[in-house]
C-alpha cells in the first residue's frame, strides 16, 4: 500500500539583505553577504536508483536536494549562496526520514512525502512550487495549467523558471509538468530521468 500522507509544512521566504537583521521569531539573521547565519544545515548523501542524490535540511524541514545531474559542488553552492558556510553541516541522521522516503519512492511503495520542508525562495517562487506539490502521483499537467493556477496565466516564462529553481525535486514534483504537446520538455536534470520518474508513476504507459 502507497503512504498516502503529505506535508508541506513549512515555507520560509528569504531575502537577499545587506545587513544582519531579524524581522520576526521565523524569520532568519543573515549577514552583510545576505548569508544566513542563525541556522544550523545539516547535509548528507545516498545512492539511489538514478544515481547519487545530495540531501540538505534544517531544524524545520528538507530545504535542498541535489538530483545527480547536480554534483557536489553544485549542491554546496547552492548552499554556499544562502547560509554561512560555518552553518553547514554533515549529518546524516538528521536526515534519515528524507532518505527512507524517497528510497520507498524509488522502489514503488510510496506515492507522497510526509516530510516537513523548509522552503526558501521568493513569495512567486514558493506559490508555484506549492501548487507543484498538489500534483497527484502518477498524473501530469501542463505548463499552461499550471501558469493559471497560480493565477499568473501569462507569465509562462516566470512560471517555467521557477518551476526549474524547484529545490526538491520528486518530492515537490515538477517532473509532472509536461509540454502542450504531452512533450517531456522544461525539465532541468534531463529528459531520461524525467522519462523514468514518469514511468516509475505510471503516468506513462509502459
Amino acid at each position: 500500500m502507497f503512504d498516502e500522507t503529505a506535508s508541506l509544512a513549512t515555507q520560509r521566504v528569504v531575502y537577499p539583505l545587506k545587513k544582519k537583521f531579524r524581522f520576526s521569531d521565523d524569520e532568519p539573521i543573515v549577514n552583510s553577504e545576505g548569508k544566513i547565519i542563525d541556522v544550523t544545515v545539516y547535509c548528507t548523501s545516498f545512492d539511489s536508483r538514478i544515481g547519487r542524490i545530495y540531501v540538505a535540511s534544517t531544524e524545520k524541514g528538507v530545504s535542498k536536494i541535489s538530483m545527480p545531474k547536480e554534483n557536489r559542488k553544485d549542491f554546496f553552492g547552492w548552499l554556499k549562496e544562502r547560509f554561512d558556510p560555518d552553518c553547514v553541516t554533515d549529518n546524516r541522521s538528521r536526515n534519515r526520514e528524507v532518505i527512507d522516503q524517497l528510497t520507498r519512492y524509488f522502489n514503488g511503495r510510496l506515492a507522497k512525502f510526509s516530510v516537513s520542508t523548509d522552503l526558501m525562495g521568493t513569495p512567486f517562487q514558493i506559490r508555484v512550487w506549492k501548487e507543484l506539490a498538489k500534483i497527484p502521483y502518477g498524473t501530469t499537467i501542463t505548463y499552461k495549467h499550471l501558469a493559471k493556477r497560480v493565477h499568473a496565466p501569462k507569465a509562462f516564462q516566470a512560471v517555467g523558471r521557477a518551476n526549474g529553481t524547484n529545490p526538491l525535486p520528486i518530492i515537490i514534483p515538477c517532473h509532472r509538468v509536461i509540454g502542450s504537446d504531452g512533450s517531456l520538455v522544461g525539465y532541468a536534470y534531463g529528459v531520461k530521468i524525467k522519462e523514468f520518474l514518469l514511468r516509475l508513476e505510471g503516468a506513462i504507459i509502459l
